[in-house]
């Protein structure tokens, strides 16, 4: 009777690793190293190299002077979108369904495809923030690492010291409203969000910054396609679609797990379909656009937020 229980159990243990083996053998892949992501980053074709990859704080650089700049003739009103891709690796580009991608959208209409990096240092110098959600995008919004900004980390609410672009661009007149668009209430939501102080000062001082809290990520596209489809939609526009972040929380952030492309191509695949719906607005010709695809930070096993160079790698497509 007793071998048979034995036998019975191990059988159980062989079916239960069998069955858990797809959902968890890519949470630590041994196979997942630099010199590979260096391979796959080669094979996507950016415009620099790791070494040469910009500071993440320079798209705010871009996004400003794109404000500021006169308009060409014929035109009558900036417009800019950010599509931020959260727990992006950079690698993971190589993987591109040409036909069904916004990054590839950008990159045949001529616009620069680079190597960017988080964590307040490139690599493989020791990151001096958190390679995680909330001090990248803040770096991108603000201009400043952690030091200026405060957010070293997740959890923590920034103070009115610094402003984001969603806030000063309409302070400052430079466009007539912003939009927030998000699921995670790590942003604006819950008690420690990131803009929290933020989103009560632009309330306060009646700015027109929408801060859109979505059920998920299905949600935070169809908000962000309605916004686009808007006669006089939102000036600026950061929308920040979750996929590759969550997949690689569950399942893996490694170049060779089939899940975390799938993420990647299905917010790729949201990009193309918003990119399209600015292209088909009544006013585009007489509208100014700068679309710019990103990440906030890339991953490692199932997290993010050390010194590694697939987590301190990110990109930016921009047009």
């Amino acid at each position: 009777m007793k071998k048979k229980i034995l036998i019975a159990l191990a059988v159980i243990l062989v079916l239960a690793a069998a069955i858990a083996f797809p959902f968890v053998r890519y949470m630590w892949d041994p196979t997942d190293t630099e010199e590979l992501f260096r391979q796959n980053v080669a094979a996507v074709g950016y415009g620099n190299t790791v070494e040469a990859a910009l500071p993440q704080t320079e798209l705010y650089n871009t996004i400003k002077f794109h404000f500021e700049s006169p308009l060409e003739k014929g035109k009558t009103e900036k417009k800019a979108i950010i599509l931020g891709y959260d727990g992006c690796r950079a690698d993971i580009l190589a993987e591109i369904d040409e036909a069904n991608s916004g990054i590839a959208a950008l990159k045949n209409e001529g616009a620069a495809l680079d190597l960017y990096y988080c964590g307040g240092v490139n690599y493989p110098e020791l990151n001096t923030q958190d390679t995680s959600t909330a001090p990248g995008w803040c770096s991108i919004l603000t201009g400043y690492w952690a030091d200026v900004h405060g957010i070293t980390g997740n959890d923590i609410t920034k103070t009115m010291d610094t402003k984001t672009l969603l806030t000063s661009l309409v302070e400052d007149k430079l466009a007539d409203s912003s939009a927030f668009v998000t699921k995670w209430a790590g942003h604006f939501s819950r008690d420690n969000a990131t803009y929290l102080d933020e989103k009560k000062y632009c309330e306060d001082n009646a700015l027109n910054v929408s801060f859109a809290k979505c059920d998920n990520d299905e949600a935070t596209h169809a908000y962000t396609m309605e916004e686009i489809k808007k006669a006089d939609c939102a000036d600026f526009i950061f929308t920040i679609y979750e996929p590759t972040d969550s997949t690689g929380h569950n399942r893996g952030f490694t170049f060779n797990n089939p899940k975390y492309k799938e993420a990647f191509k299905q917010e790729d695949a949201y990009a193309l379909e918003a990119i399209n719906a600015i292209k088909a607005r009544p006013t585009y010709e007489n509208e100014d656009w700068l679309i710019i695809i990103t990440a906030d930070h890339g991953g490692i096993g199932t997290g993010h937020g050390k010194e590694s160079i697939q987590e301190r790698m990110t990109f930016a497509a921009v047009l």
